[in-house]
């Protein structure tokens, strides 16, 4: 054990609410473990890859997705029945949502393989991995290539202020909190002007629905620092699909041109089987499962680094064990079987992402034994835990030192509210 037994408490809770056990402040003098030292506790064989059995489980999840299209096939037609206020229609409307859920829930499946792909974890193969993660995740609508880089990016700075990749918390400034007190602008008066429950829902809204396409965009929770010249991003657009975005060094250029292609050439297809067979096939078959895989990764991604009482780290405490030790593991249920266990067992894969997931159980074990009271752990039922981060995770008072998330929740109302009330 790496913690020692004075730092041995269990994870808190206050009202019901999980709170981590390890806080850098309180905590300060508390020597945490090195990379190798934590390596050394996972077993050796949790590192072997195997393509044969990573090519089974694309072999599965594909089974899943002929098996929900087969269904879908059989049993629902693509025109809505007439009238529209009929319950055949209602029976309509509500089976191909089912579709979509579990097309989408499925193809996160897919989804996390190719992710696994793009950090050598599928096989031994590196070419192996990019063809096979490039195929999946271009089906997909992501651009693998550009992706790879950014998401490797994300786990080398994991919850650093500056230079940090993929949820990068926004400060009180940026959200029109003057301060960090008073409300003047922006999200703190959409916030007093849509209330609590309201502005929580927007915040999943924003996260889930149009969350993933504004990052690839580079409109949302890219970094700080460009990778091109390691200077302010400013008002710069970070996008993943120019090879000349400042999210890309230079190197990089001619893959983020190979999977920019890929893209634009899946939407040529799709417009023209929207051209030929109309617009609501494609969306029924491929658009709305598309949207709910979508909504799965950034939850994920979200969660897993997400909560009161997990810090941020600015340039001056950041280190990369903290930032590894940010990450929280949640319960899915049986999403987990889909999804290969990428949220249950998330703290394992950022310590060690050439890990095959397959193998993230037994490192997860270990793990926690080893670690005590650093390892994550969140019992909270992942939709209250979205919830309550979508409610109290809002922005951070500053980029430097350690930094705690804080809710608008918490900030008096404006002068202006006051007066009318």
């Amino acid at each position: 054990m790496c913690v020692p037994p004075a730092a041995k408490k269990s994870p808190s809770t206050s009202d019901g609410v999980w709170k981590s056990s390890y806080d850098p402040i309180r905590d300060a003098d508390l020597k945490l473990p090195s990379k190798s030292q934590v390596k050394a506790a996972i077993p050796a064989e949790c590192f072997d890859r195997s393509a044969v059995h990573s090519f089974y489980f694309i072999l599965r999840d594909t089974l899943w997705a002929a098996a929900c299209v087969y269904l879908a096939y059989s049993f629902l037609p693509v025109t809505p029945p007439t009238p529209l206020l009929s319950l055949p229609t209602l029976t309509w409307f509500l089976g191909w949502n089912l579709y979509s859920f579990w097309m989408g829930t499925i193809l996160t499946g897919h989804w996390v393989i190719a992710h696994e792909c793009g950090h050598g974890a599928f096989s031994s193969s590196q070419l192996l991995n990019d063809v096979v993660g490039f195929v999946l995740h271009q089906a997909l609508l992501v651009p693998y290539f550009a992706w790879q880089y950014s998401h490797a990016k994300h786990h080398r700075r994991t919850n650093h202020l500056t230079d940090g990749e993929s949820h990068v918390p926004s400060t009180g400034s940026e959200n029109g909190v003057v301060d960090n007190v008073r409300r003047e602008a922006h999200y703190a008066k959409l916030h007093e002007a849509m209330g609590d429950g309201i502005f929580a829902g927007f915040q999943i809204f924003t996260h889930l629905v149009i969350g993933w396409p504004l990052y690839l965009l580079g409109f949302a929770s890219t970094g700080r620092i460009s990778p091109l010249d390691g200077k302010p991003v400013g008002g710069d657009i970070m996008d993943h699909f120019r090879p000349y975005s400042r999210m890309f060094p230079t190197k990089i250029r001619t893959k983020t041109a190979l999977s920019t292609l890929g893209i634009f050439s899946l939407l040529g297809l799709l417009l023209k089987l929207s051209l030929n067979y109309g617009f609501l096939p494609v969306f029924l078959w491929y658009g709305a499962p598309y949207m709910w895989t979508n909504a799965w990764l950034v939850m994920y991604t979200w969660l897993q680094h997400t909560d009161e009482s997990v810090p941020q780290y600015g340039d001056d405490e950041w280190t990369w064990v903290k930032g590894a030790l940010t990450t929280i593991d949640r319960d899915y249920g049986i999403f987990d079987y889909f999804h290969h266990k990428i949220g249950s067992t998330h703290v394992a894969h950022h310590f060690f992402h050439e890990m095959p997931f397959y193998k993230a159980d037994l490192a997860t074990a270990a793990l926690k034994e080893f670690l005590g009271p650093l390892y994550n752990f969140d019992p909270t039922p992942w939709p209250v835990a979205m919830w309550r981060i979508a409610r109290r995770c809002h922005y951070v008072e500053g980029l430097e030192g350690i930094q705690y998330y804080k809710s608008i929740e918490d900030l008096p109302l404006s002068e202006d509210k006051k007066k009318v009330e």
